[in-house]
């Protein structure tokens, strides 16, 4: 029989797996921030299947960092929106 190839989702599955003892270990609140790492890496999964020159894990953390940076611009747009409005 042919060889399977695990997919992206899979990997990204089995490594948050491998980190399930790390995960355990911190405070509740940085273990929903934890799992929202991991969501939104998937949210990006096909630009991460794409990324053929980086680990899988790298593209993923390069997905995660791309949604902070997302979540960091739209609230610098709102804090210079209040402040026009009452500066």
């Amino acid at each position: 029989m042919g060889r399977t190839v695990t997919t992206i989702t899979q990997q990204l599955n089995e490594t948050e797996g491998m980190l399930s003892a790390f995960r355990r270990t911190l405070r509740r609140g940085d273990q929903y921030v934890f799992d929202g790492l991991f969501a939104s890496a998937r949210r990006h999964i096909a630009a991460i299947g794409q990324a053929e020159s980086l680990l899988p894990f790298e593209s993923a953390l390069l997905a995660m960092l791309l949604e902070q940076a997302k979540d960091i611009a739209v609230l610098q747009q709102e804090l210079e929106e209040l402040k026009a409005r009452h500066g």
